[in-house]
């Protein structure tokens, strides 16, 4: 790979094309995101997630920022626990999920600052925010590196963030994720969403991205101190946690 090519899936595409193509996938499947997703993980991902409400442990009064937020299931979360005095900014870069999430938002009772805009440039001044989150959102990013340093830089010192991410599975079970990954995924993509082949690039996104280990190596090499990780399904999934000091 050069400088002026990325991979969308198994693809190799004009780093310029990228963000349109993964706009496209999750424009296409935005009003059944959440469907997908229990169907997908068998209701896992919302376990997924309450581990890391749980690590990120918001306090009231905290600032949080969450990226790539989509339908607000972290958002949500973390508003109740900063409470009237603190703050959570959801943000995607993808509108019509955004859409989604600020509705869901407005129909559980809060009144969330949202905001459009790329993870790699990130609208807010350094040092703003306690806890940065990104979930599932990560691997979709064309400079991985960078976004995880804007991320650092709007922490505030002793800041913490938390990555989870489909990661490597443990290898024994490597062969039935992979038949169930390319062959009944775009199924039910089909199926529920009338679009496959998002659920295939879905699929080939996660082979292409990072491991545990060298997402931990990216982290620290974006500034980030303490990293470590927590293995989740197997190893399917894991949350990255790093520090700003």
């Amino acid at each position: 790979m050069n400088d002026k090519t990325t991979h969308f899936g198994y693809e190799t595409v004009a780093e310029s094309e990228k963000a349109k193509k993964v706009a496209g996938v999750f424009t296409s499947v935005a009003q059944k995101y959440d469907v997908m997703n229990d169907l997908m993980s068998m209701g896992m991902h919302r376990l997924w997630k309450k581990f890391t409400i749980d690590i990120a442990n918001v306090r009231p009064g905290e600032r949080v920022l969450d990226v790539a937020g989509g339908t607000a299931d972290l958002s949500l979360a973390f508003a109740k626990g900063v409470g009237d005095t603190g703050q959570v900014w959801l943000t995607d870069i993808n509108h019509a999920m955004l859409a989604v999430g600020r509705d869901r938002v407005l129909d559980k009772g809060f009144n969330l600052p949202t905001a459009q805009c790329d993870a790699e440039k990130l609208p807010f001044a350094s040092d703003s925010f306690d806890l940065v989150t990104v979930a599932f959102g990560l691997r979709n990013m064309t400079h991985k590196d960078v976004a995880l340093a804007e991320m650092r830089r709007v922490l505030r010192p002793g800041g913490r963030l938390l990555v989870l991410e489909f990661s490597k599975i443990w290898k024994p079970l490597a062969p039935v994720y992979d038949a169930y990954s390319f062959k009944l995924l775009p199924w039910m993509g089909k199926k529920v969403a009338n679009d496959a082949d998002s659920y295939r690039y879905l699929a080939e996104s996660i082979r292409m991205h990072p491991d545990q280990d060298a997402l931990a190596d990216i982290m620290r090499g974006a500034g980030l101190e303490r990293v470590q990780y927590f293995n989740l399904a197997a190893g399917a999934v894991a949350l990255h946690r790093g520090y700003k000091f």
